[in-house]
């Protein structure tokens, strides 16, 4: 299913935690692991001078520091491309989203693979960020296949994929993120929980629910899930439904940590579909910033389709 990875990274330790995963997946299942690196901005038009976007200098881009540029980074991921032949490194100076986006479509790859943020964090500590890197927003608005983002060390990834979390609001984005979830969960054997968190939160400002109200919410919900998805599973019957009422994004994350999901899968904005203009939907993004484990933000069916 994931033919070509394209693993996007500033070779630092900001993207350890990505590197990890993207390496065990392309080992496990096989794949074409490409590690993409953009070094730098440049300064005007086709200047050979670029500001490097790790240290912020500016650098004269030609042959020899590009061929520094990827000796580090072979340096940096040794083992990894050791355990895993089918890995090439690629570095360019330019635009990083721009560049990123060129060479997945270019390659035609499956799945971009992405930290949710290039920015270092405190050694021995994690801190809760208010939003995702700028890079990231570009990339997952307008990327045609599923982006792959990793914002916390995870664990529970390394078996393989086998406990999927398909979060929806019936949107029509959720329409890609569900083709998804249900392809990965067929073709690699996984449960897939077809999950809904109805919103109880500031929406409701000013307006006191009857619980009564609120679980009659629910069992629409579930008849929504029923009527919208069940029919498409198309025989596959591991799968669970579930609906939880609170905030969005904190029923997800909690849903997932207490049934050991290793995917969260999500459309990438619910109220602009495929829209190049969406920013990450504000639920998703706190997710990504919260879950132990990789959340899939998926935009368009474009790759979906023919996996």
């Amino acid at each position: 299913m994931f033919k070509k990875i394209l693993f996007a990274t500033t070779a630092s330790p900001s993207c350890d935690h990505a590197a990890r995963v993207a390496f065990d997946m392309a080992k496990r299942y096989g794949s074409e692991l490409i590690v993409f690196h953009v070094l730098g901005i440049p300064s005007r038009g086709f200047s050979r001078f670029v500001t490097d976007v790790r240290t912020g200098e500016t650098v004269t881009v030609d042959d020899d520091y590009l061929g520094w540029v990827k000796e580090e980074m072979k340096n940096t991921y040794a083992i990894q491309l050791e355990m895993h032949q089918k890995s090439a490194i690629e570095a360019l100076p330019g635009v990083p989203h721009t560049e990123i986006l060129r060479a997945a479509r270019k390659r035609d790859v499956d799945l971009i693979i992405m930290g949710s943020t290039t920015r270092e964090e405190d050694e021995g500590t994690y801190k809760y960020r208010s939003a995702t890197g700028s890079t990231l927003q570009a990339v997952a608005k307008s990327a045609r296949c599923p982006v792959l983002i990793i914002g916390r060390p995870v664990a529970s990834v390394w078996g393989g994929f086998s406990n999927i979390v398909f979060g929806t609001d019936f949107s029509r984005s959720a329409d890609s993120a569900f083709l998804f979830a249900y392809k990965v969960a067929k073709t690699f054997g996984c449960t897939l929980h077809l999950f809904h968190a109805y919103d109880i939160s500031s929406i409701h400002s000013g307006k006191i629910m009857e619980q009564e109200e609120i679980e009659d919410n629910m069992i629409e919900a579930r008849e929504k899930i029923r009527k919208m998805y069940v029919p498409r599973l198309k025989g596959f019957d591991n799968f669970e439904i579930e609906i939880w009422e609170g905030i969005p994004y904190v029923e997800i994350v909690k849903f997932a940590r207490e049934n050991y999901a290793d995917l969260i899968v999500m459309a990438h904005d619910t109220r602009k579909p495929t829209s190049e203009k969406a920013l990450l939907g504000s639920t998703v993004e706190q997710v990504v910033l919260r879950a132990t484990c990789p959340v899939a933000s998926v935009n368009r069916p474009d790759k979906i389709i023919n996996m």
